[in-house]
């Protein structure tokens, strides 16, 4: 009786170049990959349950996973998994953590002494408010006032170390000492997480909404990682996610509409759906509305409610 193969570790040799590499960000941040388990290959095995190697070829590979992302089958995708040490800013952390589908290791601050870097921001890169986004930021402040900001946040980050050591010191506690400590401080994580939730933790944070700390972290993980660890994978990603255009049943009423020439028809279906409620000033502010105008700004399409109420205003 014969005896069944011995299975072996899936290998990426793109992937097995860079273990270990530090790929550094910020100030003085760096991702770096650990470990990781399956490949393209894996994803394919686990969809067609029995597999043998080389019964089908890398065109079929690429053509089923393309399937399986655009279809939302989304179980073979997590039999990939992906180890990573991350050196991240804690503000930044604050957002990363809120992705509950990995499993993470921090560095402690109650048994160990706090890192002793934080994030430093030059002084052409200080954001300014967004006006239109309570929780985004738009346009960048003078160097001239970005160079003061910068000096100050170097006071500030200086004071808040020596405050933490002196404390130390004196013998309080590490889990009290670093109450203080600025979120610009830096912690360290191991970060293992399967492929599908990685994939949805990246359509968020390389969202051009995302904050631009996290959004950095993650399009490296996605563009040097991922892309050289699952290239199938990676490709019908950015295919059917994160560079696609998802529409809702009025966008997709509306753009049908306006491709038939019938400006008042699409007009009507956001009428209807209350989206184009008049204010003091034009149009009042809706987000869904908006939304749908970017997406027809990509399409190359007109907004034909924007150029009514213009005309309206200067008509006398």
């Amino acid at each position: 009786m014969s005896q069944p193969e011995s299975p072996r570790r899936e290998a990426v040799p793109a992937l097995d170049a860079i273990l270990g590499k530090r790929f550094d960000l910020g100030s003085d941040g760096f991702v770096r990959v650990v470990d990781y388990m399956g490949s393209d290959a894996a994803i394919v095995q686990a969809a067609r349950i029995s597999y043998g190697r080389g019964t089908k070829k890398s065109l079929e590979d690429r053509g089923l996973i393309r399937y399986l992302l655009r279809h939302r089958h989304t179980s073979p995708f997590e039999m990939c998994e992906l180890k990573l040490h991350l050196r991240v800013p804690m503000d930044a952390w604050r957002q990363w953590i809120r992705h509950r589908t990995a499993s993470v290791n921090e560095y402690s601050t109650r048994y160990s002494v706090a890192i002793a870097e934080a994030q430093v921001t030059p002084p052409d890169q200080w954001r300014l408010q967004a006006t239109g986004n309570k929780q985004g930021s738009e346009g960048l402040a003078d160097e001239i006032a970005g160079a003061e900001l910068t000096r100050r946040e170097a006071e500030l980050q200086a004071l808040a170390r020596e405050v933490y050591e002196e404390r130390l010191e004196q013998g309080v506690a590490r889990e009290q000492a670093r109450k203080d400590l600025p979120l610009s401080t830096y912690t360290e994580v191991y970060w293992k997480i399967d492929l599908h939730n990685l994939l949805h933790f990246l359509a968020l944070r390389m969202d051009a909404h995302a904050q631009q700390e996290i959004r950095e972290y993650a399009t490296l993980i996605g563009e040097e990682i991922v892309s050289r660890w699952c290239p199938f994978a990676w490709e019908a990603f950015r295919d059917y996610r994160l560079e696609a255009l998802a529409l809702t049943r009025i966008e997709a009423e509306v753009i049908a509409a306006l491709g038939a020439g019938d400006s008042a028809a699409a007009e009507a279906v956001l009428k209807e759906a209350g989206m184009l409620e008049a204010g003091k000033k034009g149009l009042r502010r809706n987000r869904e509305r908006q939304e749908l105008e970017e997406k027809l700004g990509r399409l190359g399409m007109a907004c034909p409610w924007k150029e009514d109420r213009a005309q309206a205003k200067e008509a006398p």
